[in-house]
C-alpha cells in the first residue's frame, strides 16, 4: 500500500514539516480551500500540488513581501495561527544539536 499524507492537522511537529507548509501556501494561493489538509494524498498528488505553488510562488519571486496585500495579509494569517496551533502542540521551532 501506498504512503499516504496524514493531513496537516496529524503532522509532526505541528505541521511545520516541508508538506504541510505545501498544503498552507495552496491556501494562501487559493488552490486548496482552508478546509482541506491533504489528508490521504499520494506523493504523486503532493508532487503536482507543490508544481502549482511554485508556480504561484514564482510569480512573486518566491517572497512574500512581493504578494499583493490581500495574498500578503492572508499568507501573514495562515502561518501566524499555524505556528501558535504547533506551538500550543510541543513545536519548539529551536535547532537542537542533531538538526
Amino acid at each position: 500500500m501506498e504512503n499516504r499524507y496524514q493531513g496537516v492537522a496529524a503532522d509532526h511537529n505541528g505541521g511545520m514539516t516541508n508538506l504541510a507548509q505545501i498544503i498552507k501556501d495552496a491556501w494562501v494561493f487559493g488552490l486548496l480551500p482552508e478546509n482541506q489538509d491533504g489528508a490521504g494524498w499520494t506523493a504523486g498528488q503532493m508532487q503536482v500540488l507543490y508544481d502549482r505553488v511554485s508556480m504561484e510562488w514564482e510569480k512573486y519571486g518566491f517572497l512574500p513581501s512581493r504578494l499583493p496585500l490581500e495574498l500578503r495579509e492572508k499568507h501573514a494569517r495562515i502561518h501566524r495561527e499555524a505556528v501558535e496551533r504547533a506551538r500550543a502542540n510541543g513545536w519548539n521551532p529551536e535547532l537542537g544539536d542533531d538538526d
